[in-house]
């Protein structure tokens, strides 16, 4: 099977003659249940794995799986290694951020825009209403870790270290995903026709978006993408029919920089 978002079991109330001290039961026993699925992903996943050979997918699923067995092939035809991330829920910005900086080891032109830009989106945050002191930790981790890259003070071993240290990785990941609902809420009048429901941008980014663990999709890599100017290539593989995965550029017609897998509920980082 593919690695997927961990699915939370069904939990059936437990019985109580107070309304109140049911609902807190329920509560505690849904907290702590997630707390055992968390550690137990913990235990199993790093936040980033070291680069492996692609046909390690293979055997991932059974031999007789010809619909995921051909699409690996095809996959195979233009990637050669994949980095796996935890299934955490914040395995879409925890593989975005690792491949773009990993690729500015090597690419001191991007480097200085991107440096330019992740500097001036603390200003932009603060002037949409979001509080200079709740986001500034987040910017400044985001920041060093792009100053030791611009620096050579920093290895590939040494950025996958960050990346796999909990605090730094997850102040990262937060930085990350208010830079995606700051430009969502910036651009709402394009982002609202994407939105099912009665949400309004805004309740979408503080319920789908900002909070850690929310499973990512289409609108939040369409955002992060244009928030950062940075191409991402999505390969699709699913068990939609063609033998081939789907692949998706963000903006369309771009040159992607960043290559991720997704497969249902979960994203790797690819390499050609």
């Amino acid at each position: 099977m593919a690695a997927e978002e961990p699915q939370q079991q069904k939990l059936e109330p437990p019985e109580s003659d107070s309304e109140g001290v049911n609902s807190l039961a329920y509560d505690e026993a849904i907290m702590a249940q997630q707390d055992r699925i968390q550690q137990e992903i913990a235990v199993q996943n790093p936040l980033v794995s070291e680069r492996l050979e692609l046909s390690v997918l293979y055997k991932e699923y059974a031999a007789d799986d010809s619909i995921y067995q051909q699409k690996i092939r095809d996959l195979h035809q233009k990637y050669s290694y994949i980095r796996k991330t935890r299934p955490d829920g914040n395995c879409f910005y925890r593989a975005f951020g690792f491949s773009h900086l990993e690729a500015l080891l090597e690419d001191s032109k991007e480097l200085q825009r991107f440096k330019v830009i992740s500097a001036q989106s603390k200003e932009e945050l603060v002037s949409q209403g979001f509080a200079e002191f709740a986001i500034e930790d987040f910017h400044d981790t985001f920041m060093d870790l792009i100053g030791q890259v611009e620096s050579k003070q920093i290895s590939r071993a040494e950025l996958l270290a960050s990346f796999n240290d909990q605090s730094t990785s997850d102040y990262l990941v937060v930085y990350l995903r208010l830079l995606t609902s700051g430009y969502l809420q910036r651009e709402s009048e394009f982002f609202e026709h994407f939105i099912e429901g009665e949400q309004t941008v805004k309740e979408f980014c503080q319920q789908e978006v900002e909070p850690m663990y929310k499973e990512s999709d289409h609108i939040h890599i369409m955002a992060l993408s244009q928030a950062l100017s940075v191409s991402i290539q999505v390969e699709y593989m699913d068990r939609s029919e063609g033998g081939i995965t789907n692949t998706h550029v963000f903006p369309e017609g771009s040159e992607a920089k960043v290559h991720l897998l997704y497969r249902p509920g979960h994203y790797d980082i690819l390499y050609k």
